[in-house]
């Protein structure tokens, strides 16, 4: 008999069974609904099978159609050559037919399988080993593998978003499904492994640090980009980040938008008082902050550099309304980040069709604690998130001169400190209580950024006397303190740490500056 021999064509069939077992029950019973009223026979296990018989849909314990009991606290159940018999055997195969015949399996059609949770088990900072472990899921992959394997006759879900498409290709198609849609998800189950396998891997992986451990990833495309760095730099997005933004209006994103957006985000979530900040590639050019209008807030934050923010990213936390639309709309911006947008601020901001409006998701609270990957020649780097500005608890008992700062200075400190984790070293801010005054970002000394953010102010007009002075990083020498006293800086926050400490103290000491060393600092590059 040659290979292709023993393979007979076969009529579509509608789908007859199908096996149901998932951790999230998101719209379980619906589905299953539907399911029955074409006639599909439900088999399900546990948890599953309890929900669909409160639904009052009828259902077959695999444990029944099996023939054998669930074991070891239900870790083997699925297990069994009459399921994966039952999912892998081919349906226009003379001898597979004959096998699943004289051993009494039956086919599966249809399998419906997410897994257990584990990725929110271990996000939990505190979850143990054990929890963790118990978590891994091994008979769900498994029946998905089959069923993706098998996918020329079997329908796989794993996302309970696809349900609803599941449904339209049985209605579309005599109760079955069509083999391009099956292929759909086939994929989508092989990427959610690998995903689930990944995750694994890496949780064990960093619970063993040091001994030589892998870090794994894998992400669908979600999207091609208009372009890299440069227009002649093709690039693509892969991952989720719609789940965390969502585009309103405007054209396309490319790679220094989602640059960009990812630094706005950031920086603003360190606020909690209403916060407007302007951005320019993924640098503070300025930020204030008002409890009444956010209008006021935007004017702080415009004073402090109104030529940067031509083609920059406008950021918000508190949603943006139609009289900050307005001010906003008379200068061009490439992108403009909220909470959320009211209604007329849309309407008004929509007459600028290549502006883009994003939303920012409250998923991305969350998201903030996953950790930073960077590409490196022969691989990629993983570090975890500079998320929180260190420092700033009992500042008071961190000071380092004969004078401490005043209330005012106090809460400007903490102000600049927040803002200065967020510019490229080196980073010097000069700041108010709620308004930026000068920033310098990413020169090769900081006494550089220092007259740099000192030269800003001068071109804006604005008075640096009574300011105070934030450094991302220490002073290495007296003479970046002493440029910032020479501007009219009156209070300084730094982490400290040089081996020239005292002579930076003393200089301080000598113009009755006050100065706070917070311990920590905050690079970034």
């Amino acid at each position: 008999m040659g290979p292709l021999a023993k393979h007979q064509s076969q009529t579509t069939m509608p789908i007859a069974r199908a096996l149901l077992s998932v951790s999230d029950k998101t719209g379980l019973a619906d589905f299953a609904r539907e399911l029955h009223q074409f006639g599909v026979e439900l088999l399900s296990t546990g948890g599953t099978s309890k929900a669909l018989r409160d639904a009052g849909l009828p259902v077959i314990d695999v444990s029944e159609f099996t023939g054998a009991p669930e074991l070891f606290d239900g870790r083997v159940k699925t297990l069994h050559p009459k399921v994966h018999g039952g999912l892998l055997h081919r349906r226009d195969d003379k001898d597979h037919l004959e096998q699943a015949k004289i051993h009494d399996i039956p086919p599966i059609d249809l399998v419906v399988v997410n897994l257990y949770p584990f990725e929110q088990t271990v996000a939990n900072p505190d979850v143990s080993m054990e929890d963790a472990i118990e978590n891994i899921d091994i008979g769900g992959p498994s029946m998905l593998r089959s069923a993706a394997k098998n996918h020329s006759h079997v329908t796989v879900v794993v996302d309970p978003a696809d349900y609803s498409r599941v449904i339209e290709e049985m209605k579309a198609h005599h109760g079955d499904t069509t083999k391009g849609f099956r292929e759909q998800l086939a994929v989508k189950v092989f990427l959610r492994t690998s995903q689930y396998d990944a995750a694994i891997t890496n949780f064990l992986g960093q619970s063993r640090r040091g001994t030589g451990c892998n870090f794994t990833l894998s992400l669908p495309l979600e999207q091609e980009l208009r372009y890299g760095d440069n227009p002649h730099q093709k690039c693509s997005l892969y991952g989720n980040f719609n789940k965390f933004f969502t585009q309103v209006q405007g054209k396309e994103l490319s790679y220094t938008n989602i640059l960009d957006i990812e630094a706005a985000a950031d920086l603003i979530l360190d606020f909690v008082r209403p916060t407007v900040a302007i951005l320019k590639h993924t640098n503070p050019c300025g930020v204030g902050q008002d409890d009444e209008d956010l209008r006021v807030a935007w004017q702080k934050a415009f004073e402090t550099d109104r030529q940067a923010p031509f083609g920059g990213v406008i950021v918000c936390n508190r949603p943006l309304n139609l009289e900050l639309a307005r001010i906003i709309s008379e200068i061009f911006t490439d992108v403009i980040i909220a909470p959320e947008f009211d209604a007329d601020a849309r309407a008004l901001l929509q007459k600028k069709k290549n502006l883009r409006l994003m939303k920012m998701n409250d998923a991305y609270l969350i998201e903030k604690k996953s950790p930073v990957i960077r590409s490196c020649p022969g691989g990629i780097m993983v570090m975890d998130r500079d998320h929180t500005a260190l420092g700033l608890d009992n500042l008071e008992s961190k000071v380092v001169t004969k004078r401490p700062p005043t209330e005012d200075e106090m809460r400007a400190m903490r102000f600049g400190w927040r803002i200065v984790k967020h510019v490229k070293s080196n980073a010097i801010v000069y700041a108010s209580n709620d308004r930026t005054l000068g920033i310098g970002a990413g020169q090769m000394s900081r006494v550089d950024s220092s007259r740099i953010a000192i030269w800003k102010a001068k071109e804006a007009g604005l008075d640096l006397k009574g300011s105070i002075v934030a450094s991302d990083a220490m002073f290495p020498f007296a003479d970046g303190l002493q440029s910032a006293i020479d501007a009219g800086a009156t209070a300084c926050i730094q982490p400290g740490g040089s081996v020239r400490d005292e002579e930076v103290i003393a200089a301080a000491d000598a113009a009755g500056m006050a100065m706070v060393f917070t311990g920590h600092r905050h690079f970034r590059h």
